[in-house]
């Protein structure tokens, strides 16, 4: 009870928090390639283990057990077997597409509906629902006009809660856990919350992304549909924090107070979950530099130092054959399929985009605003970021001199 009460604060009484934006930009996880992402992911697991040295916390994490699992089918199918699945039809696919429909059925109809996600559908509907969509879901003859809104929340609450691995991944969940019962400070809770999640396999990120955004606008109806932050959390939370094939510990988990804390953490804060602290980034630079220049190094050891004898007092050129401060950006896709670029102070990503926007018109009739576009930071120190439009270009220049400057359509 005590537990319950520490974490049952009104819901506005959390303070609002926003997303600290320097001159480089904001990055989202999504905004790198697969290989920085996994240097994101092992200095994550560095900063939440310090965090948790310092705090004298144990870390546990669950024994790897065998579960049983379905290798077809949509419900207690494996997230990364389901999407595989998926991707067959639509290869762009990140989030399971049979999830996308239970939420996208839901807000057609239910968002402002009282007591959506607590109030139960009928129990022998949704077992026969589900049964319906075992067999009819892929080939498109699954009716979906039947499906009554508490039905398809308690579809969505039995696919997440039937999950053969949870969402937060066997390994992660206890320190989910550990974050909301063995830290008191708010903040310093948000930055392992943070972190944690960051290191979540990216279809458990981007499927848990989908959800904490479909959660967001159930509390935002709450004047019509009642549901608050903490209800919308507590109804949740079971589903999310349940490990199949290990006995609930209710002394353990603490579902109804810890768990659903967390939850409403990750609902009130989602944007900053996504996106990845400044000094992560800075590291990322830092260990592709040194394994950039090991590299060049076991390459050619006696060339590299024939040529550093050759070239002692020339002044490092950061891109060949262009003035210093200019860079050449390149649009493959665009009429104009390059343009070097002067860049001050003021210069910045958004802008770059708007010029090529702005000549490509004149001399293309195609408006090529259909398809939102980005420039890309490509090599050097990075492997690829996608760069945020408010980005001031000469700053990255100036810690990455050795980039490529790419406009290509942005990743979704």
């Amino acid at each position: 009870r005590r537990s319950s009460q520490r974490h049952r604060r009104h819901d506005a009484a959390l303070p609002n928090f926003t997303i600290h934006k320097n001159r480089l930009g904001v990055t989202r996880i999504q905004d790198l390639s697969p290989q920085d992402r996994k240097s994101i992911k092992c200095l994550c697991l560095i900063e939440v283990a310090a965090v948790f040295d310092t705090l004298a916390i144990d870390i546990k994490r669950n024994r790897t057990i065998k579960v049983k699992v379905r290798e077809s089918g949509l419900f207690g199918v494996p997230l990364s077997l389901l999407l595989e699945n998926d991707q067959r039809r639509q290869p762009e696919v990140k989030v399971p597409l049979v999830f996308q429909k239970l939420l996208s059925k839901i807000e057609e109809t239910g968002l402002e509906t009282e007591g959506i996600l607590r109030v139960p559908g009928s129990a022998s509907r949704v077992k026969t629902l589900r049964q319906e969509l075992e067999t009819n879901f892929y080939d498109g003859t699954f009716d979906w006009e039947q499906v009554r809104h508490n039905d398809a929340a308690g579809l969505l609450k039995m696919f997440v809660r039937e999950m053969p691995y949870p969402l937060f991944t066997a390994e992660y969940l206890p320190l989910f856990i550990t974050a909301a019962e063995s830290i008191f400070q708010l903040k310093l809770q948000l930055q392992v919350l943070h972190l944690l999640i960051l290191l979540l396999p990216d279809p458990n990120r981007d499927t848990l992304k989908v959800l904490l955004e479909f959660l967001r606008k159930v509390v935002a109806n709450e004047e019509k549909n009642k549901m608050s932050l903490w209800n919308v959390a507590m109804i949740v939370a079971p589903n999310l924090f349940m490990c199949k094939g290990k006995s609930v510990n209710q002394q353990e988990m603490k579902v109804t107070a810890g768990a659903a804390h967390i939850v409403r953490l990750l609902i009130k804060y989602q944007d900053i979950l996504w996106t990845i602290p400044s000094f992560l980034i800075a590291q990322v630079r830092k260990v592709n530099e040194a394994a950039r220049k090991s590299r060049t190094l076991d390459k050619s050891m006696k060339k590299i130092l024939q040529k550093m004898t050759a070239d002692k007092g020339k002044p490092e050129r950061t891109q060949s054959d262009i003035p210093q401060g200019v860079v050449r950006v390149y649009a493959p896709q665009h009429s104009k399929i390059s343009m070097a670029i002067q860049l001050n102070i003021h210069t910045k990503a958004g802008d770059i985009l708007a010029r090529f926007d702005c000549e490509n018109r004149q001399e293309s009739p195609v408006d090529l605003r259909r398809h939102k576009n980005s420039l890309y930071e490509v090599g050097g120190n990075i492997g690829e970021r996608c760069l945020d439009p408010d980005t001031y270009i000469l700053d990255v220049y100036q810690i990455n001199p050795q980039a490529e400057w790419v406009i290509k359509p942005t990743a979704t």
